[in-house]
């Protein structure tokens, strides 16, 4: 998050120079820790006005969950987009690129984030750096897994390449 703030003075009279402007553009950034980092510039200008400005916008930039489509996740990404969905199915494809029934159901996988547009769908690459922190977190054993959550809550798994386990599963959570 990001606080703009852009202040102008009223002109200054200086012996040595007629009339001066001095203005300010502050930004202050708020970190995800709460810290806030100010940062300033200041510019000085010749001016025959008098101008009192005071200018400001917040803008706030977080993940956005997308339908329709599946979304590439990370450790860092997945968390927030899941809470991001708010309400919404989540259904997560754990996955490796050397395993040959997830390359099998990748298509279907898509097909499915096609089909179902009330249902958030994303995938983890279960690599060497994504391994250790979210996949042990969400106790992965074996690749395919399909982890269906619910409010920020794993409701329903499903291990190995069983689409339709998959769709009966994702139906089973929509409908609760």
């Amino acid at each position: 998050m990001a606080l703009n703030l852009s202040l102008s003075a009223p002109p200054i009279r200086s012996p040595q120079q007629p009339l001066l402007h001095y203005s300010a553009k502050h930004t202050i950034v708020v970190s995800s820790d709460g810290l806030s980092y100010p940062k300033s510039t200041v510019s000085r200008r010749r001016s025959r006005r008098v101008v009192t400005r005071v200018r400001s916008s917040l803008d706030i930039v977080g993940p956005t969950v997308k339908v329709g489509q599946v979304t590439e996740v990370d450790k860092d990404t997945f968390w927030p987009l899941v809470k991001a969905a708010d309400d919404k199915t989540v259904v997560l494809d754990m996955y490796t690129q050397w395993c040959g029934p997830c390359k099998v159901m990748a298509p279907k996988f898509q097909e499915l984030s096609q089909k179902y547009l009330d249902v958030v769908f994303l995938k983890l690459d279960c690599n060497q750096e994504n391994k250790q922190p979210l996949a042990k977190e969400l106790g992965i054993k074996v690749v395919p897994t399909f982890k269906i959550l619910k409010d920020s809550k794993v409701v329903k798994e499903v291990t190995g390449a069983k689409f339709d386990d998959l769709v009966l599963a994702i139906d089973a959570v929509r409908s609760s």
